[in-house]
């Protein structure tokens, strides 16, 4: 058998990939900065090992019209109204400040409107596939910033299809009440066609599922998910429109059918395949000669990627009424060049909406930015600075850091309650029901409305803030409960409750049994283990279910438990 072309680069790829990616692990970054680091190392700015610049950007085209393909798999209809509905106004925020802003300031250095757009457009897009990662690792999802985050990144990828309908029309040079009426038109084509795809797709697709789920062909229903995939695609390139815009299309048209999991499981492999190979190709833009030709632009657009939009993004945060502390964090979290940035680029270059002489100063400074921002993330919530900085900031905006209304004045013996999500809830009424008075401090607004209106003491407040917990009366208090998601936040609650009242109990729920020992150095001595106590209850379960007498049961937990304590597990 002959050479089989492209072999041997995707072996060399394959193999530094898994030695840098293992080498910086051990430094705690993300794989995705191992395969950036191997791009620049074997592309034609680098080593020069790779050749077939060309073909590796092909497969990498693959990898994001998969991407593109399971984010719309994650949303059907119904969930992206839901979602528009929450975040639609924050990410609007953020997308629309900074796109405006970037455009401003790129005009006013002496570039045309049309260039301006661009670069706004480039700059409002953040990094989703490193920002998750950072954000799963460190258990924040469900913190009130890893929530906004989460939902500006969604923002962000819708914000793509429009974005890539509107470049090719910024290289005309047609007057700019033309060129609106030429977005305008583009927009209008893509609503129909969205229309038109979902409508007939939504009558055709879960038959075509029910047949091939029939045969109980494994085989048949990945080649079923991937013809609709790359199909759709296809047929919206032939309209006119994006490639990503059609693989959003068809993820969300599975997204409608009972068949959605399955899909996602089959397809993530090959997904996160053809990402490494995305990575890899945009690692190979990184032109070190760019950065020693040109320091101080290189330089001045990090700088923009980094501390401009993380300002820009926090102020976003603010404005939707987010403490401090919530939106100095949000901020770091967006701060830094996106996946859909480098599609844009590309795009931009192929239809002269700028030269390659401006988009290597720009790639080099986002592919940096990503390397920088693994580092940010763990460091952000560990510098108190940011937050005091945006103190004036938060007070001109109107946002409090506790919700006076209708507080009870003068509390005495009373449990604050750190947290009102499942375990708040239970905890809150099985108190009030026990005649034990409460007071609850939570971030997510949703959730203080809900309080409310079960009639509970529920308040808008960041218990990290010495002042919230003051006008909580925790001097006064009976016991503090922390059952927040976000650990980091967590030991800062614990360091400003042993400050404003050294003497008041504290119980810790937390997800993992490696945490105890640092809350023991906090002198934390009361703390649920979720991972333990989960233990305990699947114990429970497996000998009611083997048909354990109650008492053998009651028996053998109590030993395990016994031998946990012994082992420090509780």
């Amino acid at each position: 058998m002959g050479h089989i072309p492209l072999l041997d680069e995707l072996t060399l790829v394959a193999v530094l990939g898994v030695a840098v990616t293992l080498l910086l692990a051990r430094f705690e970054l993300p794989a995705v900065a191992g395969l950036l680091a191997v791009g620049a190392l074997v592309g034609p700015f680098g080593l020069g090992l790779v050749r077939s610049v060309h073909a590796i950007e092909v497969l990498a085209e693959i990898g994001v019209v998969l991407l593109l393909f399971t984010i719309g798999l994650e949303f059907s209809l119904a969930r992206l109204r839901d979602v528009f509905r929450k975040v639609a106004l924050g990410g609007a925020l953020q997308v629309g400040l900074t796109t405006l802003v970037v455009a401003g300031v790129a005009m006013a250095l002496g570039q045309g409107p049309r260039r301006g757009v661009f670069y706004g457009f480039v700059f409002a897009l953040s990094s989703t596939a490193i920002v998750l990662r950072a954000l799963t690792e460190r258990r924040e999802l469900d913190a009130p910033h890893g929530r906004f985050i989460v939902g500006t990144l969604v923002f962000q990828d819708l914000c793509v299809i429009p974005m890539v309908l509107v470049i090719p029309l910024l290289a005309s040079s047609a007057p700019a009440s033309q060129a609106l009426v030429g977005v305008a038109f583009a927009l209008g084509k893509a609503a129909l066609v969205v229309v038109g795809t979902i409508v007939v797709a939504g009558l055709v697709v879960p038959k075509i599922f029910a047949w091939v789920d029939a045969s109980r062909s494994r085989e048949a229903f990945l080649l079923t998910v991937l013809g609709l995939c790359i199909g759709t695609a296809w047929l919206t390139s032939l309209a006119g429109l994006s490639l990503a815009l059609g693989a959003f299309l068809g993820g969300m048209i599975v997204a409608g059918t009972e068949h959605r999991h399955r899909a996602l499981g089959e397809i993530l492999p090959l997904r996160d395949a053809f990402l490494c190979v995305f990575f890899v190709s945009l690692g190979m833009l990184f032109d070190a000669r760019v950065v020693l030709r040109s320091p101080l632009l290189v330089a001045l657009l990090l700088f923009g990627f980094v501390v401009g939009k993380g300002v820009l993004a926090t102020i976003a945060a603010l404005a939707m009424r987010f403490p401090a502390r919530v939106a100095w964090l949000s901020g770091v979290g967006l701060a830094q060049f996106g996946e859909f940035g480098f599609v844009t680029t590309r795009l931009a270059q192929h239809h002269g909406v700028i030269d390659d002489a401006a988009a290597g100063p720009l790639l080099s400074a986002g592919i940096l930015s990503m390397f920088v921002t693994p580092l940010l993330t763990r460091w952000a919530p560990l510098f108190t600075a940011g937050e005091r900085v945006l103190a004036p900031l938060e007070r001109l905006l109107g946002v409090r850091g506790i919700d006076d209304a209708a507080r009870p004045e003068g509390l005495r013996g009373h449990v604050v309650l750190v947290g009102f999500g499942v375990a708040g809830r239970l905890a809150a009424r099985a108190l009030v029901d026990a005649g034990v008075p409460i007071v609850v401090l939570e971030l997510n607004a949703a959730n203080v409305r809900a309080g409310r209106e079960l009639g509970l003491p529920v308040f808008y407040a960041d218990a990290t803030s010495e002042e919230a917990l003051r006008h909580a009366d925790v001097e006064h208090a009976r016991e503090v409960v922390l059952l927040m998601n976000d650990p980091a936040a967590s030991f800062r609650v614990i360091d400003c409750v042993r400050r404003v009242a050294p003497g008041v109990p504290l119980l810790v729920r937390t997800r993992y049994q490696a945490d105890r020992p640092a809350l023991a150095a906090l002198g934390v001595e009361r703390v649920v283990v979720e991972e333990t106590e989960g233990a305990l209850d699947v114990v429970r379960r497996v000998l009611e279910t083997a048909a354990v007498p109650r008492s053998g049961v009651v028996r053998e937990v109590a030993r395990v438990r016994q031998e946990m304590i012994e082992q420090g597990g509780f």
